[in-house]
């Protein structure tokens, strides 16, 4: 049976609501060199995905264009000077540093930005991990510099990307102090945190006091309030927006907003914890692919979804 030369992917020629989204047969994409073909099985939604749709990325993103960027599924084919992968082998990551491409049947990765699937999790779960728990790692140990001993407070500790954040931080061994609040705050603790403090009638300041490291996942007020609680020589990290450079000055601290960079070594330390029972994924809602606009609906926040991450599942 020969592979038909066309796929199914959903994509944008004008940026826009979520009804911007189209459903195309479009070619199927061949590998160059570095790259690798998967055969897609699912794709996580997150909200960069929302940004690229509506043209307000941090990226240039020229059009047209196909949604998504993490992705689980099986390589299909390798281009030339790939090393780690092979036809037939089952992978988790991130398609490329512009995280487009994953919204279809097949997609292109860059070989550097996938690893082998964690082996005991299926591809829904896969597909739910790679962006949102390296951004975690990164804030805290590649921007924030956290080392075992130092406290951390974590804001938005319930998200996608905080839930991993805490998770990260007790097991390197730091003081986890997190905010979140009603139901979420038994689960924040669930998963590691020493503190929690209820943001709706609590004020973090009163709780944290001379704190290493900031991980910010809310901005707006919440960031700003944060540089008070920082010591002297402290960082402020943000996955949210660029923080005010002349507070952290007068604050004594230093204050970064960064863009994640998706590594094959990060997915493969990840993928050791997820099967040695040391990470607690949380998948939302799931969707066929032919429900990409709806789960932009999601994100936008006008649909009700179950907490956790949105991933479309890709039919054989």
């Amino acid at each position: 049976m020969t592979m038909s030369k066309t796929m199914k992917a959903y994509r944008v020629h004008a940026f826009g609501p979520p009804q911007a989204i189209v459903a195309e047969e479009i070619e199927r994409p061949v590998p160059g060199e570095g790259e690798v073909l998967v055969k897609v099985k699912a794709s996580g939604v997150g909200p960069w995905d929302g940004w690229i749709r509506s043209g307000h990325s941090a990226l240039p993103q020229p059009l047209p264009l196909t949604l998504g960027s993490d992705l689980s599924g099986i390589v299909e084919a390798v281009g030339p000077d790939v090393k780690h992968a092979a036809p037939g082998d089952a992978v988790y990551g991130v398609t490329n540093p512009r995280f487009i491409g994953a919204y279809a049947e097949y997609a292109i990765a860059a070989a550097g930005m996938i690893a082998r699937k964690p082996a005991t999790i299926g591809d829904i779960e896969a597909a739910s991990i790679p962006v949102i728990a390296v951004t975690a790692r990164q804030a805290l140990f590649d921007h924030a510099k956290l080392e075992a001993g130092q406290t951390v407070l974590i804001h938005g500790a319930a998200g996608n990307v905080g839930a991993y954040a805490v998770q990260f931080a007790r097991k390197a061994g730091l003081t986890v102090i997190a905010t979140a609040s009603g139901s979420d705050i038994e689960m924040v603790r669930n998963l590691g945190a020493h503190t929690v403090v209820d943001f709706r009638s609590q004020r973090f300041e009163d709780v944290a006091h001379e704190v290493d490291a900031v991980i910010d996942l809310v901005g707006g007020e919440t960031q700003t309030r944060s540089f008070t609680v920082l010591k002297r020589g402290g960082r402020l990290v943000s996955a949210v927006s660029q923080p005010d450079q002349e507070l952290a000055k007068a604050h004594g601290v230093e204050a970064f907003f960064f863009l994640v960079v998706v590594t094959t070594a990060q997915l493969v330390e990840i993928a050791a914890m997820v099967d040695a029972g040391a990470l607690v994924t949380q998948v939302g809602t799931v969707l066929p692919l032919s429900e990409a606009i709806a789960a932009h609906e999601m994100l936008e926040g006008t649909r009700p979804h179950a907490k956790g991450k949105i991933v479309l599942t890709v039919a054989a």
